[in-house]
């Protein structure tokens, strides 16, 4: 009897095995035909070739997710897509650009993501729907009207009511001009939400997009950095019984999203994106008490500065899937 239930287990196991490197040459074929289509997306040379690529790599893509466990797959694909999954794991974009033969770019994408309340993850394609929205700071979004980027960065953060996801996006839009972006994503009522009221005395700011001469460049990033802070404090005169108020600086690094203000080069030229440049002001952002909240005193790039180590600033490049 105890040998039969020994072989019992060791048959159990050995299915087991078979089954789990059935399933890990299911998911390698699929990363090894997804990798191939979107290199057809970078490299094919007509427009309806790369679209038909970008859609097929969005079909495939559904269907791979929908594998079991396929949340924990580690995808390798090109550099021309980017796949981000949040710390908590409850969220994966894949994302790239169809560009058009006039320059035009035009985002695709896939998410997944788990569903607390039916327990279980889901998957979203996401169509770009970003020369059609008119109010595109204010706007609630969803994955059927979406305002495309190419995501560089998730930045997971909680409020007391539920966990945001932060993402740092790039659009390269067209020949005159490109965009950065910084979107709010929760998940709610089971589906996924793109924009939310996460920016302090900001009412109706749903999300930050950047959009600018496109020979402009522009840093957008989620990195350490320092925030000069000036003390307002009263003290009392030396030799005297008279007091006097001062300003003393301290200095300490925080975690912030920075990046460049852009503005018009000249006035009269609002809303003229190709017009658009760095102004040479930087604006920094802090997630404090539930919201992002703008620091100003934040140094930035700027290395004139040193606490007790050297500062070696993150240089100023455009995003690895710009092709």
């Amino acid at each position: 009897m105890l040998i039969r239930r020994h072989l019992i287990l060791i048959a159990a196991l050995g299915i087991a095995v078979l089954a789990s490197a059935q399933d890990k040459a299911r998911m390698s074929d699929y990363q090894q035909r997804l990798a191939a289509l979107i290199e057809r997306v970078a490299g094919a040379s007509t427009d309806n070739e790369r679209y038909l690529a970008s859609e097929q790599a969005v079909q495939l893509l559904s269907e791979a997710l929908q594998e079991e466990d396929s949340h924990r797959w580690r995808w390798k694909l090109p550099d021309y897509a980017s796949v981000l999954t949040s710390p908590d794991g409850h969220l994966r974009l894949f994302t790239w650009a169809v560009v058009r033969d006039g320059g035009e770019f035009e985002c695709f994408g896939v998410a997944q993501y788990f569903n607390d309340r039916d327990e279980e993850y889901q998957i979203a394609p996401l169509h770009d729907r970003s020369e059609e929205i008119l109010n595109r700071e204010e706007s609630i979004l969803s994955p059927d009207n979406w305002f495309g980027a190419v995501y560089q960065e998730i930045i997971q953060v909680s409020t007391s009511e539920r966990t945001w996801y932060t993402l740092l996006g790039w659009n390269g839009v067209d020949n005159l001009t490109e965009r950065k972006i910084i979107e709010p994503v929760t998940i709610r009522g089971g589906k996924l939400q793109f924009g939310g009221p996460l920016f302090r005395r900001e009412r109706n700011l749903r999300r930050i997009v950047l959009e600018y001469a496109n020979e402009a460049t522009v840093h957008l990033a989620y990195e350490t950095q320092y925030i000069e802070e000036i003390e307002r404090v009263r003290e009392k005169v030396k030799g005297t019984n008279r007091h006097r108020t001062v300003e003393k600086k301290h200095t300490h690094k925080e975690q912030l999203i920075i990046f460049d203000e852009v503005a018009p080069q000249t006035p009269g030229m609002e809303g003229l994106f190709h017009y658009y440049m760095p102004s040479g002001t930087e604006l920094a952002y802090a997630f404090i008490d539930g919201k992002w909240e703008q620091r100003k005193g934040a140094q930035g790039r700027l290395a004139d500065k040193k606490l007790n180590k050297d500062f070696e600033p993150l240089p100023k490049q455009q995003p690895a899937y710009k092709f």
